[in-house]
């Protein structure tokens, strides 16, 4: 079970040794099971559709619902992005004498876990970011997820965290952190330029730090908390 979507370049590398064998699964300790990628979804030189589906969740278990829904609770259309919601014979019953977080986290049947995606109209569910790592910079929305996927396809980076740091004129801006392969030798003009032939120009990083490595939680996770905690010391607005 991932603990995030998987990197597709690093999935490209899997399938090009090992061969189609892999089923990736999306779910969480409150609902266990919410998507699967099956093995044979897994196509590296299919249609434009089946390879962007190398970077998808899956579509639904069977007996599961999966909706995304904007801010106001309508449900958003294909290709929108919007809260992903699952409904599951699986769901929680609630947290233990937690009523008030429970109440925030399950809604007429639905869990709530603050993940961002888009649902396509074959019914693949796709992760862009979890709410609290979305750059807010400008007033545009940049999910720090595409912004890693467009780095981590530069063949001399092995690890990318991308987080919000203040900017005084837009808010946010975007800042990766980034820890090099034996022997990269890319500075952050050479990946800064990269981003932009992947992905729009106001989405790229607007610097880059080069780490020797990343801190991770105890599950794996890079611990962006961690990161962010650096740059937003002394700041009016703290993001968490």
């Amino acid at each position: 079970m991932p603990l995030a979507p998987m990197p597709t370049p690093l999935l490209r590398r899997a399938i090009d040794r090992m061969g189609p064998i892999f089923v990736q699964v999306y779910g969480m300790t409150e609902c266990l099971l919410g998507t699967i990628l099956k093995a044979h979804h897994h196509i590296l030189d299919g249609s434009e559709a089946e390879r962007r589906r190398l970077s998808s969740a899956g579509q639904p278990a069977l007996g599961n619902e999966v909706k995304v829904v904007r801010p106001d609770a309508t449900t958003c259309s294909p290709g929108e992005i919007g809260e992903i919601l699952f409904r599951s014979p699986t769901v929680m019953s609630g947290y233990w004498n937690k009523s008030t977080l429970t109440a925030e986290a399950v809604r007429d049947g639905w869990i709530h876990k603050q993940d961002l995606g888009f649902i396509d109209d074959s019914n693949f569910v796709y992760i862009v970011d979890r709410k609290k790592d979305m750059i807010i910079s400008g007033g545009e929305n940049i999910y720090s997820w595409e912004v890693e996927e467009a780095l981590r396809s530069h063949p001399d980076v092995a690890e990318v965290a991308v987080i919000a740091v203040p900017d005084r004129v837009w808010g946010e801006s975007v800042k990766a952190c980034v820890q090099l392969r034996p022997g990269g030798r890319a500075d952050e003009q050479d990946l800064i330029e990269h981003t932009r032939t992947r992905i729009a120009s106001y989405k790229k990083p607007r610097s880059i730090d080069f780490v020797e490595t990343l801190p991770h939680l105890f599950n794996g996770k890079i611990d962006k908390k961690a990161l962010r905690s650096v740059y937003w010391q002394g700041q009016n607005r703290q993001v968490s």
